[in-house]
This record gives C-alpha cells, structure tokens and sequence, in this order.
C-alpha cells in the first residue's frame, strides 16, 4: 500500500486506498478527516490547497491544465501542487504550504 505523507503534521501518514486516479490527494486527505485549506471548493479556481512536495512528485498525476496556467502565472513552483488536482500514484512526501496553515491545526513548524 502506498501512503501520503506530511512532513509538517508530525510526519502524518495516510494511506493511499488504491491507485486508480479516481481520487485527488485532497479526497484522500479529507477522506481521513485531516483539515487542508480549500477556499474554492477544490474545483481548482485558488491556490489554496497548494502542497509543497518533498519526495515522489514523479508519483502524482501530470499537472493538470489549471496547475499549468497556475505555473505560468507564477502562482506555482516547480515542487508545488493543487492537492484537488493532484492524483497519487504512488509514496509521495508533502507539507501544507506556509501561507495555507489553517489557524486551528497545530502544526510540527
């Protein structure tokens, strides 16, 4: 079984039920009710549920066309991704994003 990890939540691990490309990391993560900023809706309209990957962005889904005006607006680097975007195909290691830390999670940094 393959798993989400993140870095600034205690190393949390989640695992990741099947790769399949049905589910977002953003599904995944609220699947197991872990609170990531998403002031859009997850529809990819905002950055706000950006995640900063550590290790396994080769696991993730290619960038998805809203990702891609995201990159070339600067809004994204090159180790960031939409987690309502994003679908694991594998491990892949992540943070919340500085700028999206929600007031009420406690956070490892």
């Amino acid at each position: 079984m393959h798993h989400i990890i993140i870095q600034n939540l205690y190393n949390k691990t989640v695992p990741i039920p099947a790769i399949d490309n049905s589910k977002s990391v953003f599904d995944i993560l609220q699947g197991q009710q872990i609170d990531w900023m998403h002031a859009c809706g997850a529809k990819g309209r905002c950055t706000t549920c950006k995640m900063i990957v550590l290790q396994g962005i080769e696991n993730l889904s290619p960038l998805s066309q809203v990702e891609l005006k995201y990159r070339e607006g600067r809004k994204l680097k090159d180790n960031e991704r939409l987690a309502c975007q994003s679908r694991p195909l594998g491990d892949i290691s992540i943070r919340v994003a500085e700028a999206n830390k929600m007031p009420h999670v406690k956070y490892s940094d």
